[in-house]
Formats: structure tokens, sequence, C-alpha cells
């Protein structure tokens, strides 16, 4: 009797543990969403709020849809982010490297700066310690995030303008955060961005690697940021140069590495098909803009590598962060070297590795000037050639 009635009672008890279980499971997204709002109710100067939390128990993981924040402005809420869906889950792949790590995948997030004098109107969360509410929505070491169809919207970024430039379709990949895994190598951490601005026609590509887990993290990264219309940015350029442009393109490349808090890179902007000057002009153009366009389209075309209709330079730079060095007469050189000796490639230069990173900024600016030298040597030679054939 006494055995059937112990037999009675682990059969209730069982019951009873997954009755208990089953509706746990039923209010966990609403204690999650709960948790989650009342974190994000008082970010400062911000505020935020989810509609609804996701609970995938099985992959450990958990989705926050409708996720917004904003910014207080008096009576008034301006939107900083929008994210319709964000996934925070737990890596298992880096489980069998013996580590406990977290993902986060972000979808089709809205992300509005505004850089704007007015101190009502601005917005650009750097009062808002994010790395702590991250840390509070995924309480494990992020080892990857990765964002996918991003919109980022930029407005007066310019103090000339208050129009707002967007990139669009933007796709951010960075991965092994904490150096789960190639333990060995200095940089382990790929980083990459993809991302279009349909408004001025230009396409954004970075990619990289870092030592994100350093305190001034290490990097070596390759940039293009190509084809900007000319005209579309002249909202911008009018106002401070008192010209605008007619046609043409901008392109910008750029390589850099940085090692123990020193680096070494460059930037090199690149023009094609650009007008200043167009004689038909019907904006009313002042007799004083008249005769600035003029002379500024005079100046362009002794710069501009004729064959190829471009104006170019490379721009060294180098040093720590609190002394960046340049050299002005290196920029002023490779403008003439672009125009009348060897035009510079619309692509990045391969030639800044990691291991420059540390090397004293005098003695790559001598670098690239025995490069320089060298090349126009090459020139010489081959024009020679071709001359002793004919």
């Amino acid at each position: 009797m006494l055995k059937r009635w112990n037999w009675a009672s682990a059969h209730k008890i069982t019951l009873f543990v997954l009755v208990l279980l089953v509706a746990l499971r039923l209010a966990l997204p609403y204690i999650v969403l709960h948790y989650l709002n009342k974190t994000l109710a008082d970010l400062g100067e911000y505020t935020g709020h989810a509609e609804d939390v996701n609970i995938a128990l099985l992959r450990g993981a958990y989705q926050i849809e409708e996720l917004q924040i904003e910014k207080i402005a008096g009576k008034k809420k301006q939107p900083f982010l929008n994210v319709p869906l964000m996934d925070l889950s737990v890596e298992w792949k880096s489980l069998f490297e013996g580590a406990i790590v977290g993902e986060v995948e972000v979808y089709q997030p809205e992300l509005n700066f505004s850089f704007s004098e007015d101190e009502s109107q601005r917005q650009t969360g750097e009062e808002v310690d994010w790395t702590k509410i991250v840390k509070d929505l995924l309480p494990i070491n992020i080892n990857r995030f990765v964002v996918r169809d991003g919109d980022i919207s930029l407005v007066s970024l310019f103090d000339a303008s208050k129009d707002a430039i967007e990139l669009k379709a933007l796709d951010v990949d960075i991965l092994n955060i904490r150096n789960v895994e190639d333990r060995a190598d200095p940089l382990p951490s790929p980083v990459t961005a993809r991302g279009d601005v349909p408004g001025y026609g230009g396409t954004l590509k970075f990619d990289s690697r870092f030592n994100l887990i350093r305190q001034m993290p290490d990097f070596d990264y390759n940039m293009k940021f190509e084809n900007l219309q000319l005209p579309k940015l002249n909202s911008f350029v009018k106002p401070v140069t008192g010209v605008d442009f007619e046609r043409g393109t901008v392109s910008l490349y750029s390589e850099m590495a940085m090692r123990d808090g020193k680096f070494n890179g460059y930037f090199k902007p690149l023009t094609n098909g650009m007008r200043i000057f167009d004689w038909k002009e019907k904006d009313g153009r002042t007799i004083g803009q008249f005769f600035k366009e003029l002379f500024s389209e005079g100046a362009a075309e002794l710069l501009e590598n004729q064959k190829l209709d471009q104006i170019a330079t490379r721009v060294p730079i180098g040093g720590t962060a609190k002394d960046v060095k340049t050299d002005a007469w290196t920029v002023i050189i490779n403008v003439l070297w672009n125009a009348y000796v060897g035009a510079f490639q619309k692509n990045v230069d391969n030639n800044v590795a990691f291991k420059d990173a540390k090397a004293d900024f005098g003695e790559v600016i001598d670098k690239a000037r025995e490069v320089r030298k060298e090349e126009r040597d090459e020139r010489r030679e081959k024009r020679r050639k071709e001359r002793k054939k004919d």
C-alpha cells in the first residue's frame, strides 16, 4: 500500500513539475519583455521600447521585434534607432572551442544621426554607453555581430548644409570578436562592410582585420568609397567654396594599419570627368562667381591628367592618435605626378601592411619617394627602348 502511494505521489510531483515548466515557458517571453522595456525606458536623454519577444530555448536564443529608441527633446521624441528584428543567441560552434560567447544579428535597422548645432536637434548617441545596454540584453561576451540591410541617415553632417546623406543596403560583419579562434593571429577579427549611397550614386566597400580585445585595437584596413556624383554634393560644397560642379565623380581610396598605438597609411581622392565652369549655366550666377568658377576650371585643367580626365593625389598620414602627421609637399607633388608623369590607379594601392604600422613617418615618406623615382626611371627606360626600336 505504501509503495502504491509513493508511486502515485511521484506521478503527481512529475505532473506538477511539467505543468510548472510549461507555465514558466509560456510566461518567459513576457518576463523577458518586461525586463527589456524596463532596461530601455531610461537611457538618459534617450528612451526605448520593444513590441514583442520570442524565445527559442533549443538554440539558446531570443528575438526582439520592433525595437525603437528615441531621443527626448523637450516634449518631443525624435527617432534614433528602429530595429524590426534582432536575434541574440549563444554561438554554438564556439562551445567546441571551450568558450561560451554570443552572437547578435540585426535585420533592417534604421539609424538616424543628427549633427545639428541646435543641441535639442543634435543626436549622435555619444551620451549613452551602448556596450552596457548590449551586455544587459545578452550577458555573455559577444563573438559575432552582423547587420543586414541597414540604413544610416547622417543629417547636417557638414555645417554648410542641413541635407542628409544616407547609407543604404548596409551589410556589416564583425567576426571572432573575442578571439575564440586563431589565437596566434595578431589580427584575428575580420570586419567587413558594404553599402550604397543611392542619392549620390556612391558605393562603400570596407575590408579589414582587427584585434578588438586590446584597449586600443590594432587593425589593417582597405577602403573604397567610389563614384560619388559631384553635382549631388553642391549643397555641401557651394556654401564653402562659392563654386559648384556641373558634372563628374569623386572616389576615395584608403589603406591604414595601426599597431601598438602607431599607424601609417594614406587617403587617395580621385575625380573623373570633373567640370566646374559651364558657359550655358542659368542659375543666376553672379559676376564674381562667374570668374571664380572660370579660374577654378582653369586650375583644374592644369592639374588634370588629360588622357584619363582625372585629378588625383595621395595624402600620406601617420603618427599616433595624439600626434597625426601628414606631408603637404608630398600631397602637391602627387597631384603633379598624377597629371604629368603617371596617373594614379582607381583602386587601393595594396602597399600598406600591418608590419608598416610602426614605421617612422619620415621613413614612409622617403620610401614613397623612392618608389616614385623607380617608376619614373622605368618609364624613361621604356620610352628610350621604344625610340631605339623606331
